[in-house]
């Protein structure tokens, strides 16, 4: 195999820990000969488990000893709940490591390949970097901007529709589009909605194994971990009773500090976490510091699943990175809501957004977009 072929191998070993490395970067690393023949591979799978590197050298063994290892990022140079995996490549006695792109961490990049120069091993690299980036783009942003990387995602009619006029929203979508839903919400750190959605839908925004569109196995896996389950609610109009409160994984009920104590008391005895974040303008909970927040909690991807309001708030204020509209094969009517709630008025003030992805998933169309909008 080709360098190049070896990397893509490294590449496909990360993906296998796409739901389950959180919040570590997901890593995968190969360990071949001069020849291009793999004597070892390995990838990241949990957090406080061996890192890619680890797993590739076990499964090398003494013939890792004057080869080559290939690893889609910059080896560790810290030890964390692991050693450093720059340590563990030089006492295996690797010549060469080949790495597909730089840790995007300011206080420790290039400091693992330094490491590595200065123990006489060759390194090489970055290759096939933009694939390397493109595993860990929520990793990338919370370590350079200290933000995650936020996915608004949004189920809607062919007429643009998301819900009646009443609210009511239950199903737009068909089941295969809701199984891909669940992928989503298994990648990703948080899953953040709003009041009204709860009050109006009473979701569970967990991750429902059985429901997903994965082999048994890695869906269980995947649900291992819930993500953390967050409420934007200004004024704690949450019902105690409501469904995202109890079952599996965390819920974050976020608010401001005009929020009424004893509905504060009412929801925390549910065992659901309150937190008082400032107001903005508007006195709602500001969301650039919610997202600061949820990147201090070490929230890698963020995923808003909310109705036309605070999807629209969060788009509008340029929070949003990339946009997934699940279109369903139906028409709900003029009077129906809006995909997002802008205050757009002219041309001149649309929202840019570029298309990257658009596929069939069962009987509707999955639309993936990025966001250009500068604010």
């Amino acid at each position: 195999m080709t360098p190049r072929e070896l990397m893509a191998r490294a590449i496909q070993l990360a993906e296998r820990g796409l739901y389950t490395t959180m919040p570590n970067p997901r890593v995968g690393c190969v360990i071949a000969d001069a020849d291009g023949k793999i004597l070892g591979e390995g990838w990241h799978q949990r957090a406080g488990e061996g890192h890619a590197e680890i797993e590739a050298l076990k499964a090398a063994g003494d013939k890792a000893k004057g080869n080559i290892a290939y690893v889609t990022l910059e080896p560790c140079s810290h030890s964390g709940k692991t050693g450093p995996c720059a340590d563990a490549l030089v006492a295996a006695g690797v010549a060469k490591v080949v790495f597909g792109m730089e840790d995007p961490n300011p206080s420790v990049s290039g400091n693992g390949l330094q490491k590595l120069r200065d123990a006489g091993i060759e390194v090489e690299g970055p290759l096939l970097e933009e694939s390397c980036r493109a595993l860990n783009p929520g990793f990338i942003k919370r370590m350079t901007l200290g933000l995650p990387l936020v996915r608004s995602k949004s189920a809607m009619s062919i007429d643009g529709r998301t819900a009646m006029a009443s609210g009511e929203s239950k199903w737009v979508t068909g089941p295969a589009a809701r199984a891909d839903v669940q992928n989503l919400r298994a990648r990703s750190c948080a899953v953040v909605t709003g009041v009204d959605t709860v009050r109006y839908d009473n979701p569970n925004m967990n991750v429902r194994p059985e429901e997903m569109a994965l082999p048994p196995e890695i869906a269980a896996a995947a649900a291992e971990k819930q993500p953390l389950r967050v409420i934007v609610d200004s004024k704690l109009r949450t019902p105690a009773k409501a469904f995202i409160l109890y079952g599996t994984g965390p819920t974050l009920v976020v608010t401001t500090e005009a929020a009424d104590s004893e509905r504060r008391a009412r929801l925390e005895k549910t065992g659901a976490e309150v937190l008082v974040l400032p107001a903005d303008k508007d006195g709602r909970v500001h969301l650039g510091e919610l997202l600061k927040e949820l990147a201090r909690r070490e929230c890698n991807e963020v995923l808003i699943e909310s109705g036309a309001t605070l999807s629209g708030a969060f788009m509008y204020q340029g929070h949003v990175d990339e946009i997934i509209v699940y279109v369903a094969p139906k028409i709900l009517g003029s009077s129906a809501r809006p995909l997002f709630e802008l205050p757009i008025e002219r041309m001149g003030s649309m929202l840019p957004i570029t298309i990257t992805d658009m596929r069939a998933v069962g009987h509707d169309w999955r639309i993936t977009a990025t966001t250009d909008i500068e604010r």
